[in-house]
């Protein structure tokens, strides 16, 4: 149960307050702490799956964990970069949507796995992924070097990629998802 794979899912789920507090009311240097604390994160986040199919040490937890860690840090940063107002106007409506897709696909694969319908994660949601990552990461180094404006404008630029991606993915799942509703 307490594989290093696992560790890491769990470190990644032990992280989000600290990264919260770092994000509450920051200065440059708590952007930079919070910068290297998510990334960290996001190492881990791509470390533990695969370490477990490296080591042959998939598991129950794991798999259970792994998505759960994933949306909490994601909408946790969501919405301490709303808070802080680094993610604002017309820019929360996308960090919104994201926030939104990430609730709704959860409760649409907890409703299937009742009926024991399996929907794997699709090349287009990595990608989803990715750009979400990019795009916080980058939001969070913005607040910690601002004279660099092109990071901030970065960070934006992929989070409305990310929510274009995940209007798409999520309606991938929909569709998935209304074929099992009778």
């Amino acid at each position: 149960m307490l594989t290093l794979p696992n560790i890491l899912t769990l470190s990644r789920i032990f992280a989000v307050p600290i990264l919260v507090f770092l994000l509450w009311s920051p200065t440059r240097f708590e952007y930079a702490l919070a910068f290297a604390l998510y990334a960290l994160m996001a190492v881990t986040d791509y470390f533990d799956g695969y370490l477990a199919r490296a080591q042959g040490a998939v598991s129950k937890l794991g798999i259970f964990l792994d998505p759960i860690a994933d949306k909490i840090m994601v909408a946790a940063v969501i919405v301490m970069l709303i808070f802080t107002r680094d993610v604002a106007g017309l820019d929360a409506i996308a960090a919104l949507v994201i926030l939104l897709r990430e609730l709704a696909v959860s409760g649409l694969r907890e409703f299937l796995a009742g009926l024991r319908v399996s929907v794997p994660v699709s090349k287009l949601a990595k990608w989803k992924t990715t750009f979400q990552l990019v795009s916080l990461g980058a939001i969070i180094l913005g607040g910690a070097i601002p004279h660099w404006a092109w990071v901030r404008s970065v960070g934006l630029f992929s989070l409305w990629a990310a929510a274009a991606l995940t209007l798409i993915t999520g309606w991938d799942y929909l569709r998935v998802g209304v074929k099992h509703m009778d």
